[in-house]
């Protein structure tokens, strides 16, 4: 495939990314500049938690991210459905519930959903029958898998922040893509309430993963040359403020009724709101930006 002229950064948003204007870096620093986050957020998770990773982390929550696939007023998907054509399959690395793979499989020929928890597979399936969409194949696995599919176009939507061998799994990503890579990332890794209440818990500033500045960086470092669209974040709602609460303590890794997660649930009491009976916490101003490219 031949890459695309160089994107201007006003119009694809790579000028706020804060990228635009510095010099690539060299594969190797951004690689290992990369991996460095991913070690810091784990080595200091496994320093402070005060519980075990759970066998399938994503099974407590995987009901959350069950959504209907004729959703209007999700910026993010409007970007993937302009992308989207009748005649072509689409992987999604990481599909989670089906949150993309399923409004997706409506445009197109087929999806294949790339998903390594139990839960979020069960969510994904019960997607499929309810809305009896029959265009999907699941690989219950992690990415890259044994046997890679090759499709048109590849998606890895909010995956990475924390994969610390990104070259392979990117290097696995283009090889598997005939026309079009895409991934989806917020302007910083979305642990909204890791980040808000990480220091006032533990005491010392939560270590940040790599997220979309980080990304433009890899992927102008490898010679690719992305487009960024940015589009508004949707604040994250909870249907009871207990439900806030253990969303809250799971992202900290707290243990439920310590003397930190009696903290927590005192802060967020200070802080949360209810509006129209959804529960949620103040947030800064957020983006998401959909990155496409080319290998």
């Amino acid at each position: 495939m031949t890459p695309p002229a160089d994107p201007d950064p006003t119009e694809t948003g790579l000028a706020e990314t804060g990228l635009a204007d510095d010099a690539p870096l060299a594969p190797e620093e951004a690689f290992a500049t990369w991996a460095a986050r991913v070690r810091a957020d784990r080595e200091q998770v496994h320093r402070l938690r005060e519980v075990e990773d759970p066998s399938d982390f994503y099974a407590p929550v995987a009901a959350r991210f069950r959504m209907d696939p004729r959703r209007t007023g999700d910026a993010t998907l409007d970007e993937l459905r302009l992308l989207a054509r009748p005649t072509e399959t689409w992987l999604d690395i990481g599909a989670g519930g089906g949150r993309f793979a399923l409004p997706i499989a409506l445009l197109t020929r087929e999806v294949i959903a790339v998903e390594p928890s139990r839960g979020m597979i069960d969510v994904l399936r019960e997607g499929m029958r309810e809305n009896a969409i029959g265009n999907i194949q699941v690989i219950e696995g992690h990415w890259p898998v044994a046997d890679p599919p090759t499709v048109d176009v590849s998606l890895m939507a909010h995956v990475g922040y924390d994969i610390e061998a990104i070259g392979s799994f990117l290097d696995a990503m283009e090889a598997a893509s005939r026309r079009l890579c895409v991934a989806v990332m917020g302007q910083t890794a979305m642990t909204t309430v890791a980040t808000l209440y990480w220091q006032p818990i533990y005491g010392e500033p939560r270590a940040m993963l790599p997220a979309l500045p980080e990304l433009v960086a890899l992927l102008l470092a490898r010679g690719r040359s992305p487009t960024v669209r940015l589009v508004e974040r949707i604040a994250p709602t909870f249907d009871s403020f207990e439900a806030l609460v253990a969303a809250a303590r799971r992202q900290l890794w707290l243990k439920p009724g310590s003397e930190r997660d009696q903290k927590l649930e005192a802060l967020l009491r200070a802080a949360a709101r209810e509006v129209n009976g959804r529960w949620q916490l103040p947030e800064e101003e957020a983006r998401i930006g959909v990155v496409t490219w080319t290998a």
